[in-house]
């Protein structure tokens, strides 16, 4: 067992100690965190809270309702995962991260309160992240599901509003391998009579099913709220049983999220119509779409399976582009990734590819990466030992009006941005 950290030892300490208290990175279950949770916390928290589950798009819809909650004057807490470069990017108040020193004290009091109970790092950060916010009280408390949601250490903590973004095939070793299962483990956040929302046309008949069983108002994509005329950036939505409409800013962040976010608004009891959605249009994400160079053009994204990959093309598709211009990408994802599928949705929007070797745990080096994907995009590729051989590569042939993207993972995000 390692040593607890002596007084005053960094946060960076702490995230060493908490990354060797337990033998498995994931454990799906919450039995654990739970007879943590109950030492912690005497009845429920003082804050309204919402949970995001999702295989894509949680992040920007909790960036989205965040923003609109404080353009409102509520005070915000949000937890998010997994961060580009520090762990504080994951716990935010009013949309500043959190201090060393305010998520060391979070730590100190959930090590105290563990006993012998082990605990994932996902799990003690849960529980710090929870105590950060019981202490701060904020208005509404935004939580991000880290992985599923049934069994995900954020779904001890009972919501307001549930929201399920949308659901594709990823995380299959934890999840299962098709929509419909993974779907039944993400309706694991809904509870009995508490308003919920899906954020894409597609429903899955396991959301359906789980909603009539708890008696959830489900508002669904489509249904309850869209699109009422997309070329005028018209949409809909249900407020106080109404149906009212609202024009939608131009924003970089998905629009499905967008409408996510107008949706959960008008169920938290403020009518977007009232509402300056314009704070939408100068919400920028980081990760998400990212523009971080000029001439040429470098974007990066965490785009990391099919699912999201299809929307980047999309975006990739109607972004703005001198003519006769060109895309190169450099892709480094994980060994757990479907990176075919990644290349397969990607291809017709890419012209050349650098793929690069990802130096972290589970990554797969530009060898292997080749070797799954090399059959889609033929002789129109070059593969590269590091992120870095990679971009450097992709600047050498780039013209200024080319443009450059980096996506894959997280991971791959965080060290393109350092480079650039």
């Amino acid at each position: 067992m390692p040593q607890r950290p002596e007084s005053g030892a960094s946060l960076d300490t702490w995230l060493g100690y908490l990354e060797q208290l337990h033998v498995r990175e994931i454990e799906l279950g919450l039995d654990r965190v739970m007879l943590v949770y109950r030492k912690l916390f005497r009845g429920a928290m003082s804050s309204r809270v919402i949970t995001v589950a999702g295989t894509n798009g949680k992040g920007t819809t909790v960036a989205a309702l965040d923003a609109l909650l404080r353009s409102q004057g509520r005070h915000t807490g949000t937890y998010t995962s997994p961060h580009l470069h520090r762990y504080n990017e994951r716990i935010c108040i009013d949309g500043e991260p959190v201090s060393d020193a305010g998520i060391v004290a979070a730590f100190e009091e959930v090590e105290d309160a563990r006993g012998n109970t082990s605990l994932t790092y996902f799990e003690f950060g849960t529980l710090a992240a929870l105590v950060v916010f019981r202490d701060a009280a904020p208005d509404d408390l935004i939580l991000e599901i880290g992985l599923g949601g049934r069994l995900d250490a954020v779904n001890i903590v009972d919501p307001d509003l549930a929201i399920i973004t949308t659901i594709g095939v990823d995380h299959v070793d934890w999840l299962g391998n098709d929509r419909e299962t993974i779907a039944f483990e993400k309706a694991g956040i809904l509870r009995p009579g508490i308003p919920a929302l899906y954020g894409e046309d597609d429903i899955p008949k396991a959301i359906i099913q789980q909603a009539r069983a708890q008696r959830v108002g489900l508002r669904k994509l489509g249904v309850e709220f869209g699109w009422a005329d997309p070329g005028r950036k018209q949409i809909f939505y249900e407020f106080e049983g109404e149906r009212r409409q609202v024009l939608l800013p131009v924003t970089d962040i998905p629009e499905n999220s967008a409408m996510n976010a107008v949706q959960a608004l008008a169920l938290l009891g403020v009518d977007p119509g009232q509402v300056d959605l314009g704070v939408l249009s100068r919400l920028s994400v980081p990760g998400r779409f990212e523009v971080i160079g000029s001439e040429p053009e470098i974007i990066v994204d965490v785009a990391h399976n099919p699912h999201a990959a299809r929307w980047l093309a999309e975006r990739l598709a109607v972004s703005q582009t001198s003519p006769g211009s060109n895309t190169l990408a450099v892709y480094a994802g994980l060994a757990d990734k479907d990176s075919l599928g990644v290349i397969q949705a990607l291809k017709t929007v890419v012209d050349h590819w650098f793929l690069a070797g990802l130096i972290a745990p589970r990554g797969l080096s530009g060898a292997e990466l080749a070797e799954r994907v090399a059959s889609e995009i033929e002789e129109h590729y070059q593969v590269c030992q590091t992120i870095e051989e990679a971009l450097e590569s992709a600047l050498a042939v780039a013209r200024p009006v080319d443009r450059i993207l980096l996506f894959g993972s997280f991971i791959t995000v965080a060290q393109a941005r350092q480079l650039v």
